[in-house]
């Protein structure tokens, strides 16, 4: 089916000025339509729909990207499905006129890396964070395999195969890695484990571009789950050490002013956090706390109704371990 999906494609560019361009594939292959965006200077990208993984969607809800460094494609994530990523391979590749060298995971959940299984082979390096072993082989790696092989067939299905990267960045909470592939250098940075165990992020020197993963929003609130958000605040401030330019993220739009959107999810995630931490010492229920905390700042923003509750909900119980753990 891959080969397929391969012969089938067709790329072309329409420019957009400011060396903003858009390839999109041309015939039909039962895929969403999937756009391979340029910015600037060799970074593409491929933004998913919004809403669940499903087999309507094939599974087409993150985002991907890739840098041209003149010596080969540096890969940041791959998708939900090996057909997904074997289309945005002949993407990039075709658009670039490079080959695919080194793949980076962001982090091991399946929207985002279901897709190696197109980019596996002779010649390209796979990459991940060193806590991604424990994450590849727990039950819920193997759980979520058979759950999207119901939700997501056919693009799911038998013939797709989990990868694990051969390769583990050299990071630590305080040490990165940087590596060059041709004309540029790429730093690896750990996330924290605010998202997801085995989250990170990726650098792009000389041109100041941040692949984020799941760590950063664009404008919109971020979905924090039982994430602890200082966790998280500390995770973006790793992220700013050195200010990007651009920032791609994991799911949404691009950031093209990331210091006022990292701004605005480090103000909302130091709220939360400090009216969850006031409403436990005061022995507030959370329907009380929830109910009593002005929202006005974030109310009107994208995602306040799917994401808040659940965030307030979650900084809540972390506020009662911190407590528990204080006496």
């Amino acid at each position: 089916m891959l080969q397929v999906i391969r012969r089938g494609l067709r790329v072309g560019c329409v420019a957009l000025g400011l060396g903003f361009c858009v390839w999109a594939s041309a015939e039909s292959d039962g895929l969403p339509p999937m756009e391979l965006h340029k910015v600037g200077q060799d970074v593409y990208y491929v933004q998913g729909q919004s809403g669940a993984a499903s087999s309507a969607n094939a599974g087409f809800i993150s985002n991907a990207g890739a840098v041209a460094t003149g010596a080969g494609l540096v890969v940041f994530d791959t998708l939900g499905t090996p057909a997904l990523g074997a289309k945005m391979r002949k993407l990039i590749e075709d658009a670039s006129g490079e080959k695919v060298k080194i793949v980076v995971v962001s982090h091991y959940h399946a929207d985002h890396f279901y897709g190696i299984q197109a980019f596996a082979g002779p010649g390209v390096e796979i990459i991940a964070h060193p806590n991604s072993v424990a994450v590849f082989n727990g039950e819920n790696t193997q759980r979520r395999l058979e759950e999207r092989r119901q939700d997501l067939f056919p693009w799911v299905n038998d013939e797709t195969h989990l990868i694990l990267a051969p390769r583990m960045a050299k990071i630590t909470p305080t040490q990165n890695e940087t590596f060059q592939l041709g004309r540029y250098h790429f730093t690896l940075i750990d996330a924290l484990g605010a998202h997801a165990p085995d989250e990170m992020m990726m650098r792009v020197e000389e041109l100041g571009v941040m692949f984020a993963g799941d760590l950063f929003f664009t404008g919109r609130l971020p979905f924090v789950g039982d994430a602890d958000p200082k966790v998280w605040l500390a995770a973006l401030d790793r992220m700013s050490e050195k200010p990007p330019k651009i920032a791609i993220p994991g799911h949404g739009a691009v950031s093209y002013e990331p210091d006022k959107d990292l701004g605005l999810t480090h103000r909302y995630l130091t709220y939360l956090a400090a009216q969850m931490a006031i409403a436990v010492a005061n022995l507030q229920s959370f329907d009380e706390a929830y109910a009593s905390i002005d929202w006005s700042e974030y109310k009107d923003l994208p995602a306040f109704s799917l994401a808040n509750r659940l965030n307030a909900l979650g900084a809540y119980l972390n506020a009662q371990r911190d407590m528990l753990n204080q006496k």
